[in-house]
């Protein structure tokens, strides 16, 4: 029984080097990333038994993939490979102050498009505690959408809590379709992560405040939790983080970080990796989940990488103290 266990897919990235602009760059750095390998990356990182699930090119680059995740102490038992299709791609150009880091896809006919049914029994792998998804996933082909389907509910099935990133893409799809697509799974989720934005654009949903939100999304779907994680800009590299999350009955709030952004990537990922822990092992309290959470992806917006490197013990460390030091 796995603690935690994901399903979705990955991308090599290649991101320019320092400031550099696309037309200016000679070398990429190439990492990997993928809203669901970062969770359980990040799951991993602080101590859970943490499984990932994909289709990865029957290739050199995909055995790659595979292994840079395994190395991090995620289990990749239930990778499989495909002759159909390619290795993902994205290209990044951090930006600085006024300009904006630009990314550029390069994913179509990668190998978790061309999935079927027939590729994964989820009724027998899907042996956890909690299970994990975005909308990514089936934001990307109409077999992905039926895998992610099929996965929900073999997991619900096996008495798994269900947590969700609705993570929208406006390059994938439109937010009629998500909300056409969305919308049916959402009586199976358990907890709910989103933002602002992303509730407006898929579900229609407005409030006075996140507080508001969350409730009226409670009230339509019935989750145990929602989660609003809440980035507010002082800069291109300077931002204020922090979440709230409301459990049918109370608001809770949380402090917020003062960060200063190495790199932003992956840091939803990392809150939900954070918020997952700290709800799994704090026998489901909401008020610490949320404080693991929001300091795990504090933490995580300071080194360059989709995943998160940061350790549970520098976490905690953050939990009890207002500012950091120098570690002497």
């Amino acid at each position: 029984m796995f603690d935690v266990m994901t399903f979705g897919e990955a991308m090599m990235r290649l991101s320019t080097t320092g400031f550099e602009r696309f037309e200016q760059a000679s070398d990429y750095k190439m990492e990997l990333g993928g809203a669901e390998a970062n969770v359980a990356v990040g799951a991993a990182r602080l101590g859970l038994f943490a499984s990932w699930i994909s289709l990865l090119p029957e290739n050199s680059i995909g055995f790659s993939a595979r292994n840079k995740i395994r190395m991090t102490g995620v289990d990749t038992s239930w990778v499989k490979f495909s002759k159909k299709g390619r290795m993902g791609l994205y290209f990044v150009e951090f930006g600085a102050n006024p300009r904006r880091t630009k990314v550029l896809y390069d994913r179509e006919n990668s190998s978790i498009r061309n999935i079927s049914l027939e590729d994964f029994n989820f009724q027998e792998i899907l042996k956890t505690r909690l299970f994990h998804m975005s909308g990514i996933t089936p934001a990307l082909s109409t077999s992905c959408e039926k895998a992610t389907k099929e996965a929900i509910l073999a997991a619900k099935a096996n008495g798994a809590l269900v947590s969700f990133d609705v993570n929208y893409r406006h390059k994938l799809w439109t937010g009629s379709a998500a909300k056409t697509v969305l919308e049916p799974l959402m009586k199976h989720v358990d907890i709910l992560i989103t933002t602002e934005e992303d509730i407006e654009i898929v579900f229609g949903i407005t409030g006075e405040t996140f507080g508001d939100s969350a409730r009226k999304l409670q009230k339509k779907f019935g989750f145990k939790v929602v989660v609003i994680t809440v980035r507010e800009n002082i800069s291109v590299w300077k931002n204020l983080w922090t979440a709230i999350a409301f459990d049918g009955n109370e608001i809770y709030t949380d402090r917020k970080y003062k960060l200063e952004i190495v790199d932003r990537f992956g840091g939803g990922d990392s809150f939900t990796a954070g918020f997952i822990y700290g709800y799994l092992e704090k026998n489901g309290n909401v008020q610490e989940a949320l404080k693991y959470g929001n300091a795990f992806s504090a933490l995580k917006h300071t080194n360059p990488s989709d995943f998160s490197w940061a350790s549970l013990e520098e976490v905690e460390s953050l939990l009890i103290q207002k500012t950091l030091r120098v570690e002497r």
